[in-house]
């Protein structure tokens, strides 16, 4: 089942996580950039984005077919969120604003079969997306194999990463950058944020849990890549629609450089 999540093959492979942001709900848009090589994850966002629960067996069976994992974002980490995302074929799970490693157990939990969790087997469709895989192989296979993701983008979360990032079971700690440098109430992008973010990045590399991280073009990535990062996000839909766009509008009347366009997080681009 390993080899059937591709980020996950990817990393074993000493490879990195390259993806992006998923706003919107149609299959159409999903997998015409999934068409574009050197993806291997996307985030669905059902916390942001315009996306709910009956999105989601739709766009993961689009996204894994192009071999691409689909990891949901769900809007807040309550057990029957989990259970809707996993029970759709995701291949994990990411959910917001983790402060402690009590919620981070309580996730885990959710996430995993009896022994090791709560959460209730049933659903006809979680091994759709795995190619090779049975239902039965699914139930088997799916503790371990399925990716548990914990953003950590709040001040608590942050005086706790250490703890969180111990938590058996999490397999991915993300940093939310964006509401990281809110809650901080420092600039985004000051001293004080990079420590920050440097701190979260030292918790993953201490309990060898995978690092991740928020970032709003191709050259952050790269920068965070060479920081030590193992998992980015590239850019979201949105922003790489508006700003396209904008170009060609700039193009079209001769301004030259295009008009700024306030996107996520309220980054230009």
């Amino acid at each position: 089942m390993d080899k059937s999540i591709h980020l996950r093959s990817a990393l074993n492979k000493g490879d990195k996580g390259v993806g992006m942001w998923l706003t919107f709900p149609g299959t159409p848009l999903a997998r015409t950039i999934a068409s574009v090589p050197g993806f291997n994850w996307f985030l669905i966002d059902a916390e942001h984005g315009q996306i709910t629960d009956k999105d989601f067996y739709e766009l993961c069976n689009a996204i894994a077919s192009e071999g691409i994992s689909p990891i949901i974002r769900i809007p807040i980490d309550e057990g029957w969120w989990i259970k809707r995302a996993l029970d759709s074929g995701a291949h994990g799970i990411m959910t917001p604003m983790c402060s402690s490693a009590e919620a981070a157990r309580r996730i885990v939990s959710a996430s995993k079969f009896s022994p090791r969790g709560i959460r209730g087997f049933g659903s006809p469709f979680t091994h759709h997306n795995f190619a090779g895989v049975s239902a039965a192989d699914y139930k088997v296979q799916a503790n371990d194999a399925l990716l548990v993701v914990v953003q950590i983008e709040t001040k608590e979360g942050l005086e706790n990463v250490e703890e969180i990032a111990a938590v058996n079971g999490i397999d991915m700690l993300f940093v939310g950058p964006f509401d990281l440098s809110l809650s901080l109430n420092v600039e985004f992008g000051s001293k004080e944020h990079e420590d920050a973010i440097a701190r979260i990045l030292k918790a993953c590399q201490d309990k060898q849990k995978i690092s991740s991280i928020f970032c709003t073009s191709g050259a952050q990535a790269r920068a965070r890549l060479a920081q030590g990062f193992e998992v980015v996000s590239i850019a979201t839909d949105t922003d790489t629609l508006t700003s396209g766009f904008a170009r060609h509008v700039a193009d079209a009347r001769g301004q030259g450089e295009a008009v700024k366009i306030p996107g996520y997080g309220g980054a230009t681009h």
